[in-house]
């Protein structure tokens, strides 16, 4: 019996599932992939609708996680679990036991493919860039049988490898696209301006085409109420500019123990589908 492949993305903030890789979320989940998300904020530094005082973290949070959790069952993810790390300081968090939860998660979920952040967090947001590199050690660890997890000592979380890694990609084209609909995307880290940071078309590995499941990218989306204030321009794009923000997803490939070369893929899981077995 064919094994159900496992997809799992690894964000910092509600709304990254549904703006970074919306698609081929849905896309997945359509074709009965199973496909789960860990987040690692509530978002709670984020804006609150039009408010022009925020109301606190605590509420904040609580409302952007129901948010994220009513766009999760837009796209039809299976599994949201959160680390429970505040927004705006996931890289000043204790790494270990950050790399430990994730492994945790790895573990239990056993994904196939894992999705996160490059390494310049989309726009150098802090929080993307740890992500990234939180979910990349975890993945290491989780595969590693002498890195043992806190209370696991009747080994039900044993060791496993995830066959391929992906950090989401945007090309100059797509985040002309991105900045077009919203406005220039920029951050203030440590008195320096960082701006969004294509990727040269040259190390996109990977171009899934996901412009069947743009209608669901943008429910998730108006899901983020309390973030609509930044997706209003949105709402009035056409059906074909709708398609084409949504309507393709561009990844690198960081490793893959089932294929590889320079051919450009158009499926995430490419070299898994023939060889899965059932391991549950």
């Amino acid at each position: 019996m064919a094994e159900k492949l496992t997809l799992m993305c690894v964000l910092a903030h509600p709304d990254d599932e549904s703006l970074g890789v919306g698609g081929v979320l849905a896309k997945y989940a359509s074709e009965g992939v199973f496909t789960c998300l860990v987040t690692a904020t509530r978002g709670e530094r984020g804006r609150f609708g039009d408010e022009a005082q925020s109301p606190g973290p605590e509420i904040v949070g609580k409302v952007r996680e129901g948010e994220l959790r009513a766009a999760a069952n837009e796209l039809g993810v299976k599994e949201v679990r959160l680390l429970d790390y505040l927004d705006g300081e996931l890289d000043r968090a204790d790494s270990a036991g950050a790399i430990r939860k994730v492994v945790r998660h790895l573990r239990e979920l056993r994904p196939d493919v894992v999705v996160t952040f490059g390494p310049e967090g989309a726009y150098g947001h802090p929080d993307h860039i740890a992500v990234s590199q939180l979910a990349a050690a975890a993945i290491v660890c989780a595969a590693d049988p002498h890195f043992q997890l806190a209370g696991d000592t009747a080994g039900q979380f044993p060791p496993h490898r995830v066959a391929k890694l992906y950090y989401m990609a945007w090309r100059a084209e797509k985040w002309a696209l991105f900045q077009a609909a919203f406005r220039p995307i920029k951050i203030n880290v440590d008195g320096t301006e960082r701006q969004a940071s294509p990727w040269p078309g040259w190390a996109v590995t990977t171009v899934v085409d996901t412009a069947q499941h743009w209608p669901a990218v943008w429910r998730a989306i108006r899901c983020h109420k309390t973030q609509i204030a930044i997706y209003r321009n949105l709402g009035s794009l056409t059906e074909d500019q709708q398609r084409a923000l949504w309507g393709s997803q561009e990844f690198y490939r960081v490793f893959s123990t089932v294929n590889g070369g320079r051919e450009i893929e158009d499926d995430l899981f490419a070299g898994l589908r023939k060889n899965a077995r059932s391991r549950r």
